[in-house]
């Protein structure tokens, strides 16, 4: 039996890398979010950030889904 290591560590990267964009957007997506709560509390307004959070999670959304169908097919 032989590992490829060269393989593993590609994967390895792929998935470190993924793993930290996928979090770090969602992160962003519950600061616009956040954002926007705290405008509304003090009688403002922030529809960038209402925006710009829900375009954070339909992006998460969108690359689990293509995670899902790459594992299906």
């Amino acid at each position: 039996m032989k590992i490829d290591w060269e393989a593993l560590g590609s994967v390895f990267g792929v998935s470190l890398v993924g793993t930290v964009f996928l979090v770090g957007l969602f992160a962003l997506g519950v600061i616009g979010l956040t954002k926007q709560d705290a405008a509304a509390a003090n009688g403002g307004s922030a529809p960038l950030a209402r925006t710009g959070a829900y375009a954070c999670f339909t992006l998460c959304t969108l690359a689990v889904a293509y995670g899902i169908y790459l594992i299906i097919t």
